[in-house]
């Protein structure tokens, strides 16, 4: 049985965060015991350290946000992160290779990543709102044949969030041999609730503690 803060990645992601905000993040993460906190690669040394002795995990991305770079690009990133620290990895996936439903670029694309990130969680961001049901099968497809263990929505920086329909969507594809992360967009309890029974385990966003609160406002306490 989950708690809803146990399924939270509480992120700050963005080109302007600045230590003030992560200062703010790290004791957010504390006080609620987040699953993770999702921030960006330069502050993975300063965020693990800060963790160390808790159960919050330090998550952060590569390839992020539009998924171009190049694979190698990406393991690099990877290897860097898991070595300061990282204990979740959430890469973006290269859309256009998906787009084209090209199988060899795209499976390199995901498996690079996971060959770097020395058993660590790997989190596979679709950008959903870029693709159609046939292409997000085979997304997600394609996380499954590379070892990834989540598939995720979106980054929170293209032209839509998480959607229930695509979580059911993914979740059906994927069934249990990976798990499905909302992102983008959850504002609200409801929102979050809604993500979690179309079929997501884990929850990526920046209101976290105002999800909480609510929580504990309306008495719901488990999933």
């Amino acid at each position: 049985m989950n708690t809803l803060h146990r399924m939270i990645d509480h992120t700050k992601l963005g080109p302007t965060v600045t230590r003030k905000d992560i200062d703010q993040l790290i004791e957010e993460g504390k006080k609620y015991q987040f699953k993770s906190l999702c921030v960006n690669p330069h502050f993975v040394t300063y965020v693990s350290e800060a963790l160390k002795g808790t159960n919050v995990l330090t998550c952060t991305v590569v390839g992020f946000p539009h998924g171009t770079h190049t694979p190698e690009t990406k393991a690099f990133e990877t290897r860097e992160a898991i070595k300061n620290g990282a204990d979740e990895i959430d890469m973006v996936i290269n859309v256009a290779h998906v787009l084209a439903f090209d199988d060899v670029h795209t499976y390199k694309d995901i498996r690079t990543v996971v060959e770097s990130a020395e058993g660590k969680t790997v989190k596979v961001i679709l950008e959903t709102c870029y693709l159609n049901h046939e292409q997000i099968i085979f997304a997600c497809q394609m996380a499954m044949k590379a070892g990834a263990h989540f598939v995720k929505t979106s980054t929170g920086f293209g032209s839509g969030g998480a959607t229930i329909e695509d979580v059911k969507l993914m979740k059906s594809t994927v069934g249990d041999a990976l798990e499905v992360k909302a992102s983008g967009g959850i504002r609200d309890l409801n929102d979050a609730l809604a993500m979690i029974k179309a079929g997501a385990t884990r929850l990526g966003t920046s209101r976290g503690v105002s999800l909480i609160n609510k929580e504990e406002y309306d008495g719901n306490t488990a999933y």
